[in-house]
């Protein structure tokens, strides 16, 4: 058992048998009464972000998250199969828990895989990440780079925003967060 004197950023805590991640925290020693410790915790599963409050020494249970290198394989269907980057074991993570990063995933592409004794967490992909545009609709004369957007399907499958100039066959550089379109690529 641990105290809150060991909550940092990134550490992962077990509360009622669910996984949370510290966010920010701040120690608070007000003028009258008891220290305590205000912390921001995000769900490691669902992302839920809530706020908790704990008396400075309450015990805490501190959860071992192991976060590795891994390349992404391919799609069996219904999960991911992943290869450790250091000793080439494959792993399978079910598409509930690759969630919507599969919407930017390419074949022998590098990924952070968290893991909690064994158990895949979450699939964390770089902040951005360059995907070829495979359809859009052609852009009109007058088109310009300011403006309107288009509906343009990724290689990957997943429909983005871009700009009305952008053709098909384009590399494009997208936010994995929000799914973004942040400028073009030129090879």
């Amino acid at each position: 058992m641990a105290s809150t004197a060991d909550i940092k950023n990134g550490v992962v805590l077990s509360i009622d048998g669910q996984l949370w991640s510290v966010i920010e925290f701040q120690h608070v020693k007000p003028g009258k009464g008891g220290a305590f410790v205000r912390t921001k915790l995000k769900n490691v599963v669902s992302g839920k972000v809530v706020d908790r409050t704990y008396n400075a020494g309450a015990k805490i249970d501190i959860e071992n998250v192991d976060r590795r290198d891994y390349t992404y394989l391919y799609n069996d269907g219904d999960s991911f199969v992943f290869m450790d980057a250091t000793d080439y074991d494959q792993i399978s993570v079910s598409s509930t828990v690759v969630g919507d990063a599969a919407n930017f995933m390419l074949e022998n592409q590098s990924v952070t895989v968290a893991l909690n004794n064994g158990n895949p967490l979450y699939v964390e992909l770089p902040a951005s990440v360059v995907l070829e545009i495979t359809y859009t609709e052609p852009g009109l004369q007058g088109d310009r780079s300011t403006g309107g957007t288009k509906p343009a399907t990724v290689q990957t499958g997943y429909e983005i925003q871009v700009p009305l100039f952008l053709e098909t066959g384009t590399k494009v550089k997208v936010d994995t967060r929000t799914g973004d379109y942040l400028g073009r690529v030129n090879d």
